[in-house]
């Protein structure tokens, strides 16, 4: 049965950040209540929002007495807290250690390069950053190389990124395939060990969070 956490609301939306802690929530079977935030309506400048993440990014975690926690792993961190049971983190430090190196190796070898191609070539992103188109076409070549690189990694059999059991580094995989996909970067055919992978978690009920 879902364990419903009150006294927390998620400002939340569409995006990579936001997907990540649906990911995490319905992995651990808990639901929060969600408050939709609309880029397109500018609701992420609002002043009312910006007293809540001067950034005007989400997901943003807001406790009843109005403890703020934004970032979206720091906010699964505070949920794993809360609630410990299926724990997605490890709980010994070798499998903590392990997960954490997996998570980062995600989210910089993998994530970030997919993510710079939409920071620096879209529309929406021009107020963000400087953008530099070339950048942009430099990480889009670089895409596939890196999901070839995770596919030597699990050459060794295991069935998820940090070993035998489903972890946060699997999610932060399942968010940067899905981005991959969003913006015409899949995984590219032929890759056995990623491949299965992406076909084992792209089954997960998780994945239509």
């Amino acid at each position: 049965m879902s364990e419903h956490l009150s006294g927390l609301k998620l400002y939340q939306g569409v995006g990579p950040n936001s997907y990540r802690v649906r990911i995490f929530l319905a992995e651990k079977d808990m639901t929060v209540p969600l408050e939709h935030i609309d880029f397109t309506k500018g609701e992420h400048r609002s002043p009312a929002f910006l007293k809540l993440n001067s950034l005007g990014q989400i997901p943003v975690l807001v406790f009843d007495d109005g403890a703020v926690i934004t970032e979206s792993v720091a906010i699964c961190r505070t949920l794993e807290a809360l609630r410990p049971a299926t724990p997605l983190f490890g709980t010994d430090p070798r499998t903590i250690g392990r997960i954490e190196m997996w998570n980062r190796r995600i989210e910089w070898e993998i994530f970030a390069t997919i993510g710079s191609v939409p920071l620096h070539s879209d529309p929406f992103f021009k107020e963000r950053v400087a953008q530099v188109p070339a950048f942009a076409e430099t990480q889009r070549a670089a895409v596939p190389g890196k999901w070839a690189w995770l596919d030597r990694e699990m050459a060794d059999g295991r069935p998820y990124v940090a070993g035998d059991r489903f972890s946060f580094a699997d999610v932060n995989g399942m968010v940067a395939a899905w981005l991959g996909d969003v913006f015409g970067m899949p995984i590219p055919d032929g890759l056995e060990h990623v491949g299965a992978w992406s076909e084992r978690v792209r089954a997960r009920p998780s994945w239509n969070a």
